[in-house]
């Protein structure tokens, strides 16, 4: 069976009878069978996935089907579905199930996409490599000794492998960009609060959001139409109306887009400059005014992103303690220290790392020297950001400052692991739509990707725009 990059083409296979969405699940279930190793999926949903295929079928012939049947996808291990594990890749969750349906789950049902399977991930999504999973590394399709880009790892190599047509990852401070743009595929993660958060296990809430992996724009497109929106169970949700965005934007003749001083500097590697560049210079040769800019406070998005994030994580995590669900502590011992020894053994090392730097910048002395200062600061990096944002239709740089990395090969320095994500966490911070699209390979055949950001709640005019410049390559 041929690969598909868009529903658009499942759809007319399914209409003309060459294929019905039984064979399709049958070919990627074939598709992650050949390819375990990838360690992609916790738990593939075959036998389901398959019934969910015949009634879609049924419903086919019918006429009554919804707007996502034939499509496949995958979701990460931290969103919940009702009656599967789940896990957030950690120990400490062992054997629990969740027990109702995320927002987004429950959305994409009503239009019968067909879940496959819940995905790797690092470890409460804390990572930027997806080697911090309590169940090993996601490796890398594109070559099988490089990472795959983290915390949504899994979800971004079931896309790039042809495991399934799209999936669902997370994205607090660039865990959809940038291992999107490892994989060669699509990731968008959109304006905080325009998707509901309900069902999706907290890192920092006040960063995180659920973000869409495809090969199509016109796929996320559609995703992000139905899958955003109010939500009654999420009090920090947008109620701005949900644009058509499966229809498109028409993109202005001229633009005015800024290049990130910073994108084609020093600290990024050789071929993702150059392919930014390229992308430049195509944009100009099309008429575009496109200026270099820099963003303000740019040393201190990483510091304010880790003081905060890490912040949220200490109280999001102080629920696991082994009492209610998930793992406890087999050894006899007093309350306090089934506490202690329940999230000693639950937890990996990269989660308590966090817990603990985060419980050390919340506590009593330290408070207002990084806390406080640090949420001053990311007002600021928020009001400079909008005003950039107003002055230019989008701004564009490099997803990652490099391809893919090797496994492992920052174990030892998890400051150089953090600067991965140097491109990616100003628009978690800002509370930013932002995208990442593929622009190309380096010479060893490694994908390189390509951010656009652009103003809050302009997802339509950032997915045209992308659509774009895709079309331009």
């Amino acid at each position: 069976m041929k690969r598909f990059n868009t529903l658009t083409e499942v759809r007319k296979e399914l209409l003309s009878g060459n294929l019905s969405c039984e064979k399709l699940v049958s070919y990627y279930l074939d598709n992650i069978n050949a390819k375990k190793h990838l360690n992609v999926f916790l738990e593939v949903y075959s036998t389901e996935a398959l019934n969910a295929a015949k009634v879609v079928d049924e419903k086919l012939k019918n006429g009554t089907a919804g707007r996502l049947a034939g499509m496949v996808i995958g979701i990460k291990d931290v969103i919940s579905h009702k009656g599967h594990g789940l896990q957030a890749a950690s120990q400490i969750l062992n054997g629990f199930q969740a027990q109702f349906n995320a927002t987004v789950v429950e959305r994409l049902l009503k239009e019968d996409a067909i879940i496959i399977g819940r995905q790797n991930c690092d470890e409460f999504a804390m990572g930027s490599s997806n080697e911090n999973s309590s169940f090993g590394p996601v490796l890398n399709d594109a070559d099988n000794t490089c990472v795959p880009g983290g915390s949504s790892g899994g979800s971004a190599v079931a896309v790039q492998a042809d495991f399934c047509l799209a999936s669902l990852g997370s994205d607090t401070g660039g865990s959809v960009r940038q291992p999107a743009s490892f994989c060669g595929v699509i990731g968008l993660k959109p304006t905080y609060s325009r998707i509901s958060r309900w069902g999706l296990v907290a890192y920092a809430s006040s960063f995180d959001c659920i973000g869409i992996f495809t090969r199509s724009i016109e796929d996320n497109a559609l995703l992000l139409e139905i899958i955003a929106g109010p939500d009654d169970f999420d009090s920090t949700v947008s109620f701005k109306e949900v644009e058509p965005y499966s229809k498109g934007y028409s993109i202005a003749k001229k633009l005015k887009i800024g290049y990130l001083k910073e994108g084609i500097g020093n600290g990024v590697s050789s071929s993702v400059k150059e392919k930014t560049l390229g992308s430049i210079a195509k944009l100009k040769a099309q008429g575009h005014d496109l200026q270099e800019v820099e963003i303000p406070f740019l040393d201190y998005i990483l510091p304010v992103y880790y003081i905060l994030t890490t912040a949220e994580a200490s109280s999001n995590l102080s629920r696991f303690d082994g009492v209610r669900y998930g793992h406890r502590t087999k050894e006899q011992t007093d309350l306090l220290g089934m506490y202690k020894k329940s999230r000693s053994e639950g937890f990996g090392d990269e989660v308590k790392k966090r817990i603990m730097l985060g419980t050390f910048v919340l506590s009593a002395s330290y408070y207002d020297a990084y806390y406080t200062k640090a949420q001053k600061v990311r007002r600021l990096i928020k009001e400079k950001t909008d005003e950039l944002l107003s002055e230019y239709d989008f701004i564009i740089m490099p997803s990652a400052p490099t391809t893919a990395f090797k496994i492992n090969q920052f174990s030892e320095d998890p400051l150089a692991m953090y600067l991965a994500d140097v491109f990616t966490v100003q628009a978690n911070i800002a509370g930013i739509p932002a995208i990442s699209i593929p622009n190309g390979e380096d010479s060893n055949g490694m994908p390189i990707g390509l951010q656009i950001i652009s103003a809050s709640f302009s997802e339509n005019k950032l997915l045209a725009f992308s659509d774009y410049i895709l079309n331009l390559n």
